[in-house]
């Protein structure tokens, strides 16, 4: 996968969209500072410019459904739990695509599809792993780091090899489904079988359950306390630390 690399960006998923006739496919595009990173639903990321990796992948998969469109966020988040492993750092997927070490988070990624028809035709994820920052300045409740974890310092430079390589690597898994899906629940944070508290944005109400499954189109099952089955889109079950 080819890397390129700029000095400053607002968001490397949005100049990815507007350049994307000029980029390879697949390609990943880092930003050294980026100015207006996205998360989910409208929410910034905080990175110090300099000490983090912040960067978009253009991937146009070939004849994918959308029905299936979970696979790819999959695909894109085992590819950081194998290169944070890959320093010593154990890590979770929390649902649907943050990367956790313990409680504490790491990474957020945010992906972006077109669809033309029943397929998925055009794909952008943007991640941002925080690796070298220490101090965090923003009200997020619970970010570390690569360095805060090991203490160690990384190469930017490095890492970035590392994501390219791996997400080239679980990419190609997107055609067995069952094998990567298989990855991705043994890996999600909190899928342990026991009760966890929640928040169940639809109905207001503050639940204990344990996570069921995790459909292709993202769509999360849980079951209550009660044994009641809940199902839940993005954004509308809050997890409690």
């Amino acid at each position: 996968m080819e890397i390129f690399c700029l000095d400053t960006v607002d968001s490397t998923n949005t100049w990815v969209a507007q350049n994307e006739k000029e980029l390879p496919s697949p390609a990943l595009v880092r930003g050294i500072a980026q100015n207006k990173g996205r998360g989910q639903r409208g929410n910034s990321w905080e990175a110090e410019p300099g000490k983090n990796f912040t960067g978009s992948v253009l991937f146009h998969p070939l004849n994918f459904p959308a029905s299936s469109q979970f696979l790819l966020s999959e695909a894109i988040a085992l590819a950081i739990i194998r290169t944070l492993s890959s320093h010593g750092i154990e890590a979770k997927i929390k649902w649907p695509n943050d990367i956790y070490v313990g409680d504490s988070k790491i990474c957020g990624i945010l992906t972006e599809h077109v669809v033309t028809g029943r397929n998925i035709t055009r794909t952008i994820s943007g991640i941002g792993l925080n690796v070298n920052q220490e101090k965090f300045l923003s009200d997020a409740p619970n970010p570390t780091s690569m360095k805060i974890i090991t203490g160690a310092d990384y190469n930017l430079d490095e890492i970035s090899v590392q994501i390219a390589d791996n997400i080239e690597k679980n990419l190609s898994e997107i055609w067995r489904p069952e094998e990567l899906h298989d990855k991705f629940m043994t890996t999600l944070w909190r899928n342990d079988g026991e009760f966890h508290p929640f928040f169940d944005k639809i109905k207001n109400e503050h639940i204990n359950a344990r996570i069921q499954s995790v459909a292709s189109d993202g769509l999360l099952t849980i079951i209550t306390d009660k044994g009641e089955k809940r199902d839940f889109a993005f954004k509308e079950i809050e997890f409690i630390l």
